[in-house]
């Protein structure tokens, strides 16, 4: 049944392909040829239905996909940069040391590296499905200076593709301006696999956007969140934010610290109530 039906379809197509140039053309007739292949495997139903979506799915998007420039292709790589360090970092269990334990349960642990510094790992359960919070956290990123104290601003200043983007954001200043202001710009990666969310960012130049009069220019990554149902409870989100940032100017460990990973136990209360509401 499926060589015959792989057979049909090749036939179906052919006055079709007369017809393309290009690229397209060569993705038909990858199709064509993946069809053919499968069904010499003979796999069940489901199988080659699900590989013969995935290829055209993936064909299909380079069909769509513009060509990006050198310097598009040079904040891409960044982003996905940041991504695999962020997680490699995450990957490794070993030396983490709680900093905060809030009566929530809410947890901060930190880690020295010896190429990044100190990072903050915050580890969190959110009582919201995880695309409520993809979109509070990406979608709606620009927003998040109403309802997280801890950021005056957030501003695209240029979209690349569908996964990265190059961001200005203004830190709030800290109670009793322990900290003064701080500002970062820096490209961010999203990417979703299955139930798995990964945001992603470090810092990066961007010629439209010098060192703000007022501001200190920090910097930030490799940094990212990682958002994964809850296990049993796909009704609930499990946050990990990994936060890696040099604050610049003079300032005591101490007080970079606890700052720090107040930051993020604030943010999770407060991501809480934006949520809720």
């Amino acid at each position: 049944m499926l060589p015959a039906t792989s057979k049909l379809c090749a036939a179906i197509s052919y006055r079709h392909l007369r017809n393309m140039t290009g690229l397209r053309r060569q993705a038909a007739v990858a199709i064509s040829q993946e069809l053919s292949r499968l069904a010499s495997r003979s796999p069940g139903p489901s199988t080659w239905i699900h590989q013969v979506r995935r290829r055209s799915s993936l064909l299909s998007s380079r069909l769509e996909e513009k060509p990006f420039s050198e310097t598009e292709m040079s904040y891409i790589k960044q982003g996905e940069e940041a991504l695999q360090k962020s997680l490699r970092i995450l990957e490794d269990q070993n030396d983490w040391k709680t900093e905060t334990v809030a009566g929530n349960g809410d947890k901060v642990l930190s880690k020295v590296l010896p190429d990044v510094g100190k990072v903050f790992r915050l580890e969190v359960v959110v009582d919201q499905p995880l695309d409520a919070v993809y979109g509070e956290l990406v979608d709606n990123m620009e927003q998040m200076g109403d309802w997280n104290p801890s950021v005056k601003e957030v501003k695209i200043l240029e979209k690349i593709g569908k996964d990265t983007v190059i961001t200005h954001e203004k830190a709030a200043a800290t109670p009793g301006n322990i900290v003064g202001p701080r500002d970062f710009v820096s490209v961010r990666c999203s990417k979703r696999r299955g139930s798995t969310c990964v945001l992603a960012g470090m810092s990066t130049t961007y010629g439209a956007m010098p060192e703000q009069e007022g501001f200190i220019r920090a910097e930030n990554g490799p940094t990212c969140m990682v958002l994964r149902p809850l296990p049993g409870s796909p009704s609930r989100t499990r946050l990990t934010w990994l936060l890696s940032i040099d604050l610049k100017g003079w300032l005591p460990k101490t007080i970079i610290n606890q700052v720090l990973s107040q930051t993020q136990v604030d943010f999770a209360k407060h991501l809480r109530q934006r949520l809720a509401r």
